[in-house]
């Protein structure tokens, strides 16, 4: 059977060997490289689609404890009914519950929302009676903003920069690709209407008559129709308000016999809503110095930000820069020209200048390779590898678009990981045909066909090996699975269409070059050098025993102790290190009740001292408001975070060409100030960095549990018990557990006793109560250019509703006519504010979270669960650590990628035992796998001696998942190596040499590709050394290729010479 594949792979090269069809395929294969890279949709990380809904429901009135009971809880058991679904989170809070539901990764969207849709439809009859409302909003991943412009002046105000960025999404959003278009910051404009209540009492008139007059004021008919002289004429009835003057003179009630209008017991304002909010963009010290700016004054100015999100499957580059060329236009039409625009986030271009940045990278590694080629095989046999390369990739990244990827980091980094796996091929190929061409023992036809025939199934066998390492990688679990996808399917692409170049070009090629080649005298002397210094080495472990015996006791006790590097903490380990991102953010809580003002004063201390920092270009806060959301925020929900006592601020730093750190140690470094600015305004913070990978709710969260007879105010003493045990940590920070602090309420308590004494409904009060503190919009002024409806709101004037005396004044009419103000109905209860209850999955639970500063993640949490062992919390609390930090994700993906590494393991001997019809020589050829970890651990120590603290803070290099992704990687290329050099010995003990000149000689043809193949995939690895997230995929694979290179040269033929020396020199 083996012979009749060969025999058709002979026929495949002959084929190429004799016809145009090589010139055609490397023509056409090019082509299709470069139309891939112009048509695939470019973005920087592989989007990662979780299908997630949330379901807001409103049920005024009612308690946490109420909403939780009634509406929470009933609404969770049925989302957790649906198929697909993984997690059915809750909160709920006072009069509101927010439920959650999160599907599994990968599961279609559409179907899990038309799934979500139906179950609430068939389910309506048990909505409980206090329900008034609810709506369903779904999430996903192209509902983050990919480009962010800010509107700032230091001529106009907030709400004239709002009408602006108003007008200009309007504008903007009629272009195509765009499926979100959101303005944050900014007042609005208002028809605002506040009341007197002495006017009010003076004049008779109640609350409840302003609403009703407003009510009835905008309202419009279409009456019907008649004709008239053959005509059909249409008859209507607008009273819609079109003018404040019409507002101001609106009749409210007739007093003996002269009407009261609304001005006589109001003051009507055309203008913007009070402040719920405030947006600043301040620009650092640096940004000043940069351009020239002289001033004292720090440059913060009042802004909007206008976000826009993409279209699902779109060009992030194309969209984001249609929009900005577009806006180039209404700079010259809508738009001021005291009014800058800063864009303060543009993921089109940071995907396109890492797309750049990795196409040069593996540009450089290419030509890198091909120059080292020229110098160790010749200037032709690097032409080849040259040609075989490109062609490889092009028809690699076709697949890739045809399969629906993109073209993103993870895709990028694969090919440059895929390099050394690439260039052996034809390494292989060109290495073993020029032998032969120069051995001119066949013409150069014949002895291309032959060189050709005897490498290729080990090759091939080698490149099924590949493809059987890395396949597995497709069936990693959870969010990670959809950012390996990538490496998965594009390494083994590339891989086989490089085993299908050596099958077609590469003898092509070679037969045209090398056809006539002469071996040069200087060439042969350094060949004999090198030949006689391997014989040197490994003469003596095949002449004598207790050579062999040493070696094997040596390599026994290297790994031992490189794996207790990892044991011992010595290596430290992690899922993904930290970005070099030009962006983070600050999230600040102040404590619950805080005013709007106060919150805003501390977050000017932050940017006082934001303004300070070298690196910092730009930053934007939001007060009150959520900032708009990244994919991080997508998930950890900050988009719902809105109250006069939260913040954030979004910071951008210089290019990482333009700074010298690290966005990680720049956090590292600023921290400690950040934090003491927090403390000394009683303030919490998080310093949050876009994560390279899967966003968790934290780095560390603890999930707080309790049995059936516990309630939840034990569950947040439990809570506290967990956090007291971070806050003792080493390296935890930003510790918080998820809850409110219990802030102050007045409750006013109806007397119903005396309301029923007046003729007065509880209804009533309470509706003139709202209104007088809360305000309503009973109407709206219709106005021609308006672009949003322009509300009539009712109010209380602010300094009539500070405090409860004032309040207290509201007149409200009695049954006989008589005004009664609110005091005589009412009275006032000091109490405090209900605490959230929180769900996952049907059961009460408190979350702790923190942050991990210079340390393992995983190191913590261990030694935080041996505390826990020894000194546990109460009785019926339970402390769960894998939930939604990063250590969850850890276990998962590092126990998927061990399944996947084994897995690959036994599907590599399958294959292995199938074609040497051995079930030792399998092992034997796969023995040098395990020896990479011998090269792995103990180079990540080395460059941990050699890391340096920030402020304090260790900031080591970390063996991440990455790094893993690099031993798979090195167990194709050990393997390819061991089973060429194996082959080449059976093929020599064939011809009849004695078994120990057959292992050295094998040694001496094999070690020369070999080297260059680790030569090669080490440079080809380097340019991945200075990207923070993959840099430990290139540093295992260059420590790896170290120690592997070594031992598939030294072990493997000392080891088949002790176990087949009996059988052969008997």
């Amino acid at each position: 059977m083996a012979e009749k594949k060969i025999s058709i792979l002979t026929h495949i090269v002959k084929l190429f060997l004799t016809s145009q069809l090589s010139i055609m395929l490397i023509i056409i294969s090019l082509v299709l490289g470069a139309f891939s890279i112009y048509i695939t949709p470019k973005e920087e990380e592989p989007q990662i689609v979780v299908p997630m809904a949330d379901i807001y429901v409103e049920a005024p009135g009612a308690s946490p404890g109420e909403i939780e009971k009634l509406v929470a809880t009933p609404l969770e058991k049925l989302l957790w009914e649906l198929d697909g679904v993984e997690y059915v989170y809750s909160m709920s809070t006072k009069e509101k519950a927010i439920v959650t539901v999160r599907f599994f990764v990968g599961e279609d969207r559409e179907n899990s929302l038309v799934k979500l849709h139906n179950k609430i439809q068939m389910n309506l009859d048990r909505v409980p009676p206090i329900v008034t409302s609810w709506l369903i909003k779904p999430i996903e991943i192209d509902d983050v903003p990919i480009l962010n412009l800010t509107l700032y002046s230091d001529r106009y105000s907030d709400h004239e920069l709002q009408r602006v960025g108003e007008e200009m999404i309007a504008r903007l959003s009629r272009l195509k690709n765009i499926s979100r278009s959101s303005i944050y910051g900014g007042r609005k404009r208002e028809i605002r209407v506040e009341l007197d209540p002495l006017r009010m009492k003076g004049f008779g008139v109640s609350i409840l008559d302003i609403q009703q007059a407003l009510q009835g004021a905008d309202v419009s008919t279409q009456a019907g129709t008649f004709n008239k002289n053959n005509t059909q004429i249409t008859i209507t009835s607008s009273s819609f308000l079109t003018s404040v003057d019409e507002l101001k003179a609106l009749v409210i009630s007739g007093r003996q016999s002269k009407p009261v209008y609304l001005e006589d017991v109001a003051t009507i304002i055309d203008g913007p809503k009070e402040a719920d909010s405030y947006t600043r963009i301040g620009f650092s010290n640096f940004y000043k110095n940069s351009n020239n700016i002289q001033s004292d004054r720090p440059l913060s100015f009042p802004c909007v930000t206008l976000a826009f999100s993409k279209k699902k499957g779109t060009n992030a580059v194309k969209v984001a820069q249609h929009i900005l060329d577009e806006v180039e236009t209404l700079k010259n039409t809508i738009i001021p020209d005291d009014i800058q625009i800063e864009i303060t986030r543009n993921y089109g271009n940071t995907a396109q200048a890492k797309v750049n940045e990795l196409l040069k990278s593996l540009g450089f590694a290419i030509v890198s390779v091909v120059i080292l080629l020229a110098f160790t095989l010749g200037w032709r046999e690097a032409c080849v590898v040259a040609i075989a390369v490109p062609i490889s990739f092009s028809l690699a990244l076709f697949m890739n678009y045809l399969l629906g990827y993109t073209i993103n980091r993870v895709t990028l980094f694969a090919l440059i990981l895929s390099l050394g796996l690439v260039v052996d091929d034809p390494i292989t190929n060109v290495d073993n045909i020029q032998r032969h061409i120069k051995e001119k023992i066949f013409m150069p036809f014949e002895a291309t066909l032959y060189a050709v025939q005897e490498v290729l199934p080990p090759v091939i066998m080698s490149t099924i090996a590949i493809i059987v390492c890395f396949t597995p990688l497709y069936f990693i679990t959870g969010m990670m699975g959809p950012y390996m996808a990538p490496m998965a399917i594009n390494v083994p692409l590339t891989v086989t269409f490089s085993t299908v170049c050596a099958l077609t070009i590469v003898p092509w090629i070679s037969y045209k070059l090398l056809k006539g080649v002469k071996e040069k005298p200087e060439k042969k002397e350094s060949k004999k050098y090198l030949t006689r210094f391997y014989k040197t080495l490994l003469k003596p472990f095949l002449n004598k025993s207790y050579m062999r015996i040493i070696l094997f006791i040596g390599i026994i006790l290297l790994l031992i102790g490189s794996c207790t590097l990892g044991v011992f903490r010595l290596v430290p380990l992690k899922l993904l290190p930290f970005d070099n991102k030009n962006e983070f953010q600050i999230v600040i809580d102040m404590p619950e009740g805080t005013s709007l003002e106060y919150t805003d004063r501390v977050v000017r201390e932050f940017e006082k001292y934001l303004s300070t920092v070298n690196e910092v270009i730009s930053f934007v806060s939001f007060t009150g408001i959520a900032s708009p959301m990244d994919f991080n925020g997508m998930v950890r929900h900050y988009f719902i975070r809105k109250g006069s006592h939260l913040a954030d601020i979004r910071i951008n730093l210089a290019h990482k060409s333009d700074r010298q750190q690290q966005s990680h140690t720049i956090l590292l470094r600023i921290r400690k100030d950040l934090e003491k600015i927090a403390k000394d305004n009683n303030a919490q913070i998080q310093l949050v960095e876009v994560p390279p990978g899967p966003p968790v709710l934290s780095t560390l969260v603890a999930e707080i549990y309790g049995s059936h007879d516990k309630n939840y105010e034990e569950l947040l003493q439990g809570a506290q018990y967990v956090k007291t045990i971070m806050e003792q940590e080493p390296n935890v920070s930003d510790i918080k557990i998820m809850t409110e602090k219990n802030s102050e309420r007045m409750d006013i308590i109806v007397d119903r006793e005396k309301a029923a004494l007046h003729g007065i409904d509880t209804k009533t009060i309470l509706d003139a109560l709202k209104t007088a503190v809360g305000g309503i919009t009973p109407a709206s002024l219709h106005l021609d250019p308006e672009r949003n409806p322009l509300w009539i709101k009712l109010i209380l004037p602010r300094d009539k509703r500070s405090d409860m005396i004032s309040i207290s004044q509201i007149p409200i009419r009695s049954s006989l006519g008589k005004m009664i103000p609110l005091a005589e109905l009412v009275h006032v209860v000091e109490t405090q504010n209900k605490k959230p209850i929180y769900h996952k999955n049907l059961e009460p639970v408190v979350y702790v979270v923190g942050e991990m500063t210079g340390r393992a993640p995983g190191e913590a949490v261990l030694d935080m669960m041996k505390k826990l062992k020894h000194n546990p919390a109460q009785n019926g609390i339970r402390v769960n650590w894998a939930g939604e930090g990063e250590w969850k994700i850890t276990l998962r993906v590092f126990r998927d990628m061990g399944l996947a590494f084994a897995a690959a393991l036994f599907g590599i001997y399958f294959i292995l035992v199938i074609n040497t019809g051995s079930y030792f020589m399998p092992m034997l050829i796969m023995m040098a796998i395990p020896l990479t970890i011998l090269g792995i651990m103990p180079g990540f120590f080395i460059l941990n001696l050699f890391t340096k603290t920030v402020s304090g803070f260790s900031d080591p290099v970390f063996f991440t998942a990455t790094s893993m992704i690099g031993m798979i990687a090195l167990g194709g290329i050990v393997i390819r190596n061991s089973l060429v050099l194996i082959e080449f010995i059976q093929d020599s003990i064939k011809k009849g040499l004695p078994f120990k000149d057959a292992i050295l000689i094998s040694g001496v043809v094999r070690m020369r590709p070999i080297l260059l193949t680790a030569l090669t995939t080490a440079i080809g690895a380097f340019p991945i050394t200075f990207d923070p997230v993959f840099s430990g995929l290139a540093w295992a694979l260059i420590f790896g290729l170290f120690a592997s290179t070594l031992f598939t040269l030294l072990v493997i033929p000392v080891t088949y010479y002790a176990i087949y020396k009996k059988e052969y020199e008997q």
